[in-house]
């Protein structure tokens, strides 16, 4: 009895033991089903972007290796500076916008307005187009002459604004999109972390006597910080990679006042079949976002704390 008590339970362990192997084995699968087209199509061209970046390139032939030549030509190209300038521009009108755009917004959703049912729907509905439709209803939004945005600001005296043909206003033209297009995303992330402000909490500095500033300073504001920590970070690395607008835009113009890194990159790439050297500008873009998003964590981290 022993024996066979004994070699059930034998059998029993080994039965468990195949169960457990293969549902390893299932999910190994379910991990290769992401983990090999991630590492083909993700991973594998980075790598190779790193090595033609020390190369000369036209995608014709093999890459020629020419060491740091591609960098030290970058250093010298006023183009290229004239796009890493102009998406730290672009960043410092975005982001902020943005930020405190989409905050404004989520507390007048937050507080249950008139109509704040409907303002929900029209501050995110922006974020479900694609840039490509953004900037050709930009466009005809900004023209000079039969533009919205001139008509209206002709009643208040201000004469026509070339916002997409202009040296000095391209870039805010293009960035006036942007922010319409960035700012719902902000807006649901906001909003989301408002309503899990514990409400016993607003309604104990209302008995208190803190009126709405207050509240919003001392109780509204503190608990929000990881949230726009997340946003400003999310913002930032965007705009860094704006492209699309651009493209549909301005096409980086006129005389490279509104390009960025990334068209830059593109034209580079594609337009003079330089890839190599084109290669050597995304690394850098990918060197300075990495620094600008670890340095903005490291201050965001300081005033949570």
């Amino acid at each position: 009895m022993t024996t066979s008590t004994g070699t059930i339970a034998g059998a029993t362990a080994g039965l468990a033991e195949a169960e457990r192997e293969r549902i390893h084995w299932v999910g190994y699968l379910f991990i290769a089903a992401f983990g090999i087209p991630f590492l083909i199509f993700n991973v594998l061209p980075v790598i190779f972007g790193f090595y033609v970046a020390f190369t000369e390139w036209s995608i014709f032939g093999a890459p020629e290796y020419v060491g740091s030549r591609n960098f030290e030509e970058i250093w010298s190209d006023p183009w290229a500076w004239q796009a890493f300038t102009n998406v730290l521009w672009y960043a410092l009108c975005i982001v902020p916008s943005v930020t405190v755009l989409a905050t404004l917004f989520a507390l007048y959703v937050n507080r249950g307005y008139p109509a704040s049912g409907l303002a929900r729907t029209l501050f995110f509905s922006p974020n479900v187009v694609s840039a490509t439709v953004i900037g050709l209803v930009w466009v005809w939004m900004l023209d000079t002459q039969f533009g919205l945005i001139n008509h209206y600001l002709g009643f208040v005296g201000i004469g026509p604004i070339p916002w997409l043909t202009s040296i000095d206003w391209s870039l805010f033209g293009v960035a006036i999109a942007s922010v319409w297009w960035d700012l719902g995303l902000a807006f649901v992330l906001i909003l989301a972390a408002l309503q899990d402000i514990p409400k016993d909490l607003i309604e104990a500095a209302r008995v208190d006597g803190a009126g709405p500033f207050s509240r919003l300073r001392f109780i509204i504001l503190p608990q929000l910080r990881p949230v726009l920590s997340m946003v400003v970070t999310l913002q930032l690395i965007a705009t860094l990679r704006i492209f699309s607008q651009i493209f549909v835009m301005t096409g980086g113009g006129p005389a490279g006042s509104s390009a960025s890194p990334i068209y830059y990159i593109y034209t580079t790439a594609i337009t003079r079949n330089l890839y190599g050297y084109a290669s050597a500008l995304a690394i850098i873009l990918f060197v300075l976002i990495l620094l600008i998003t670890v340095v903005q964590r490291v201050i965001f981290r300081e005033v949570t704390h």
